[in-house]
């Protein structure tokens, strides 16, 4: 089926294909960061869930250590996380919203889709996850570790 480029369906079935990749590219991230390097070229690795009122949250969480050098991580789906090769110390923790298409907003709804046109179920945000609150996107928001060698848990329950 050709469907005319000028049209507003086919922008958006482009935005979903587009949400669509990003969201499989996120899911998959997180197993290129695990099986990567040998066992000593990781030595610190913080792993956790990040919730808001038991919702998991999506986005980037980012370890800022005592020496200012920063380790980040994708927060998948689910809101777990992995961030390897924190600074040992103190670290401040960042808690940051996804930019691009699906962090954005939704195209608009109108129903179902026209005549011949295949509806495409996208997840429900609460599936998706919920974007932190803007006031932990900032090292100053109270958020802290204390990394040690090795592997660590660290859950974070956010606030609004």
């Amino acid at each position: 089926m050709n469907i005319p480029p000028s049209s507003g369906i086919s922008k958006v079935i482009q935005v979903r294909a587009t949400r669509l990749i990003a969201l499989c590219v996120l899911l998959v991230s997180p197993w290129g960061i695990i099986g990567c390097g040998s066992p000593s070229s990781t030595k610190n690795t913080v792993a956790g869930k990040i919730t808001l009122k038991g919702d998991p949250v999506t986005g980037t969480v980012v370890f800022v250590g005592p020496d200012g050098k920063e380790a980040s991580g994708p927060i998948n789906m689910d809101g777990t996380y992995i961030v390897a090769n924190p600074s040992a110390g103190n670290n401040k923790i960042m808690v940051k919203g996804m930019e691009g298409p699906i962090g954005g907003a939704a195209p608009p709804s109108g129903g179902a889709p026209p005549p011949g046109v295949p509806k495409i179920d996208m997840p429900s945000a609460a599936k998706m996850g919920v974007p932190p609150p803007a006031k932990y996107a900032t090292a100053d928001n109270g958020l802290t570790f204390n990394v040690t060698t090795g592997a660590q848990k660290h859950d974070i329950e956010l606030t609004p």
